[in-house]
Formats: C-alpha cells, structure tokens, sequence
C-alpha cells in the first residue's frame, strides 16, 4: 500500500537523517521525498511517498515523536492491485 505524508518540522540538519531512520526501521520504504526549507518561518516542508503492507499509523505516531515535528498528515492511501493471469 502507498502513503502520501505531508511533515512540517522546525528547521534543523539532522531532521531528514531522523525521518528517513524511522521508515527504514518500521519496515516502510520510501518511494519519492520532496522537502524544502522555508528561512521566514525557520522551518522544513516534507512529502514523502511510503510503501508498504503495514498500517501506516505505525509510522505516523513514530514521524510525531521526532524532536522538531510540528505537523503529519495522511494525504492519500492506494491499494497495490494485483493483477492474476
């Protein structure tokens, strides 16, 4: 299953090195990231596509734990179909 997850985190150089530890030991990998930075507001933008066959909670309330996350949202959910032949 795909995840979509938008983070907001304050800004900090070991913030993406934390997240990307987190997926890897939840057992979700990463199939895009996109992050930016915005210097007004002192913080970082995060979308990252996950796959997986775990819930994605199980990553979710771990991504809020991390010290600096101020916001993770769920944006979309797709089912991998398989097709039988």
């Amino acid at each position: 299953m795909k995840s979509l997850l938008i983070i907001e985190a304050q800004k900090s150089p070991e913030f993406l090195e934390r997240l990307l530890r987190v997926c890897r030991h939840r057992g979700f990998t990463v199939d895009s990231i996109n992050a930016e930075t915005a210097n007004i507001k002192q913080s970082t933008h995060v979308t990252l596509t996950v796959c997986s066959d775990r819930d994605i909670s199980l990553l979710t309330k771990q991504i809020e734990k991390i010290v600096g996350v101020t916001q993770v949202a769920t944006l979309q959910q797709e089912q991998n179909i398989k097709a039988t032949a």
